[in-house]
């Protein structure tokens, strides 16, 4: 290879020296040398002495030689957009952790269009309309080419989702459902539902609403998570459909599509009824972990039941049998704090009742309500809203009206309060009776799980589609949202107000208690790193503030992409996803 081939590059040397008078001097050269190869050795040679310029014009030359874009003197800097980047890149960054992206199916125009629909859902719920102009806004837009997407566009995308739903959830089964990742091959399940706009979604049905929206059309849908509480599938059923039936059908769906042989099903106690077990034993290879209803338990208690109150004289819980749940565990529990919840319960809604009652007979008593027709009407009012009918004995005449309360059946009641009793196929060998509590307890975590997929964190309500395909696509895109907020949070933790190491309590059936930890960082609004405490949607407005800019250098020249420089609770929020900040989200 010849001479005048070869790169350059510039050598600064220094030296330093004593003088005879013992002071020290520095001498400071540059020189620019082209390397080449000459009978098979590297060589170098002087191109240029560099060391009578001044050293800030050297440091120039040496960044021109690297490729650095150098700006004139007496430039103006100018940001020609600058647009939210933190929040959509953290966001991305945990979902690619994850595989979401190669989860969801093929790269291609869709599963962009997918991929932007989760990540937005996260960082902003709304509409569909509103989310591509909201993008349109941040980076997420840009880098993934979607500033021109129209909504005709993002329904194909949602199309083509609904067509991969199934072999998505699989893939999400055999990860978090196997036995190595589940040894205890437990699944929670629990229902729930949401209100639909317009009236021609063939879905939609009028009843039992969760949210408070009475007289209003609703969807019901079912939630199937791993013990932790993480997402794993979800299915969409008529608004009309009683919970029991609902997790029949969608158990039996849920075994066949993902092959959930020997798997525990852990439900409330509305849903996993009696009548649903036997449906259960038909079906076969699922167990089930649920809780007896206020009439089963009543009977249990009952002379001479199994269920006496010397059984929680030492302990708050005792295991039981009974000839009705042969094959069965049954764990009697008595929750202190939770029977003081419901004779205070039970008390305000006595006296409201009283009060509405005593109002209806002094308008009697006075004459202003007549009839045993009408009287009834105003009675059967206040019975209906406080549900109290049961503790009274009421008599209603043309003229006269009296009530009184039945203190025996309020007695019967009051003995029995604070105390459950779960039932569960679950052996000993597999799981002691504490921790057939616990397991049944941990449907608070699906239970979150609702409420950040309804109000808090992904705003599912209410439905505006009217095509089943597109209801079960909002549905199911707002799922895979979750999956990724359950990680977030997780990550995050330690910079919310979320408890990080929430005491395991010895009394399985007690209620739980925040750490010492917890309760400081809430009582300070301060982490143990120094950090302001934030809730998960304020984390994400403040990383929203972390943008990047567009900035041009004099008039005519291209933009550089540069992003803002990170706050140091920004920084850490990436640090715990173990990721970088990213410049773009490709």
């Amino acid at each position: 290879m010849g001479k005048g081939s070869g790169a350059v590059h510039v050598v600064r040397v220094v030296k330093k020296h004593t003088d005879k008078q013992g002071l020290e001097r520095e001498y400071r050269s540059a020189y620019l040398r082209r390397s080449f190869r000459s009978g098979g050795k590297v060589m170098n040679e002087t191109v240029a002495n560099l060391s009578a310029l001044p050293w800030e014009v050297i440091s120039s030359i040496e960044a021109g030689l690297r490729g650095e874009h150098l700006v004139p003197a007496g430039s103006r800097a100018t940001i020609a957009r600058s647009l939210p980047h933190g929040h959509v890149a953290a966001v991305t960054a945990q979902a690619k952790a994850l595989g979401l992206p190669a989860l969801l199916g093929p790269a291609g125009r869709e599963r962009d269009i997918v991929f932007a629909l989760i990540v937005a859902r996260v960082c902003r719920p709304g509409s569909k309309l509103a989310t591509t102009r909201w993008w349109a806004d941040t980076t997420l837009a840009a880098d993934l080419d979607l500033s021109g997407v129209s909504t005709d566009e993002v329904y194909a995308g949602m199309d083509w989702l609904a067509g991969r739903q199934e072999s998505i959830e699989q893939s999400l089964a055999a990860r978090h459902l196997n036995p190595e990742t589940d040894p205890d091959r437990l699944a929670l399940f629990d229902l729930s539902s949401s209100w639909v706009t317009g009236h021609h979604c063939p879905l939609a049905a009028r009843g039992y609403s969760r949210d408070g929206k009475k007289g209003l059309e609703q969807i019901e849908y079912g939630l199937l998570t791993d013990p932790a509480g993480r997402p794993v599938a979800v299915r969409v059923v008529p608004g009309n459909t009683a919970d029991p039936k609902a997790f029949e059908n969608i158990a039996q769906e849920m075994k066949t599509t993902f092959n959930l042989d020997e798997m525990v099903m852990v439900g409330d106690r509305g849903m996993i009824t009696s009548a649903r077990i036997e449906a259960l034993k038909e079906l076969g290879g699922l167990g089930w972990v649920t809780a007896l209803r206020a009439p089963a338990i009543k009977a249990l208690a009952a002379d001479p039941g199994p269920l006496q109150m010397s059984l929680f004289d030492e302990a708050n819980l005792a295991e039981i049998s009974h000839p009705d749940y042969p094959g069965e565990r049954l764990i009697a529990c008595r929750n202190p704090a939770l029977a003081q919840e419901r004779a205070r319960k039970r008390g305000e809604l006595l006296t409201a009742t009283e009060t509405e009652l005593t109002k209806i007979r002094d308008a009697v008593d006075a004459g202003r309500l007549r009839g045993q027709g009408p009287i009834g009407v105003r009675v059967g009012k206040v019975i209906g809203k406080y549900k109290m009918e049961k503790h009274y004995e009421i008599t209603i005449e043309d003229h006269r009206f009296t009530f009184t309360r039945r203190q025996e059946t309020i007695g019967a009641e009051a003995a029995l309060d604070g105390i459950y009793v779960i039932r569960t196929t679950v052996p000993h060998t597999q799981m002691d009776a504490a921790k057939v509590v616990a397991t049944y307890k941990s449907l608070a975590n699906v239970e979150r799980d609702f409420r950040s997929i309804k109000s808090i964190d992904l705003d599912l309500r209410p439905i505006h589609h009217y095509t089943e395909t597109r209801v079960r696509a909002h549905v199911f895109i707002c799922m895979l949202a979750a999956y990724l907020v359950w990680h977030l949070r997780r990550a995050w933790a330690p910079l919310t107000f979320t408890d990080e190491d929430r005491p395991q309590p010895a009394d399985p059936v007690a209620p739980a208690k925040r750490s010492d930890a917890a309760t400081t960082k809430a009582s300070t609004q301060t982490t143990a790193e120094g950090h302001p405490a934030m809730s998960f949607r304020s984390l994400l407005d403040h990383l929203a503030t972390l943008t990047r800019n567009d900035v041009r250098y004099g008039t005519g020249t291209p933009t550089i992409p540069t992003l803002a420089e990170p706050t140091p609770l920004q920084r850490r929020a990436f640090d715990l996803i173990d990721r970088p900040i990213p410049l773009t989200l490709k």
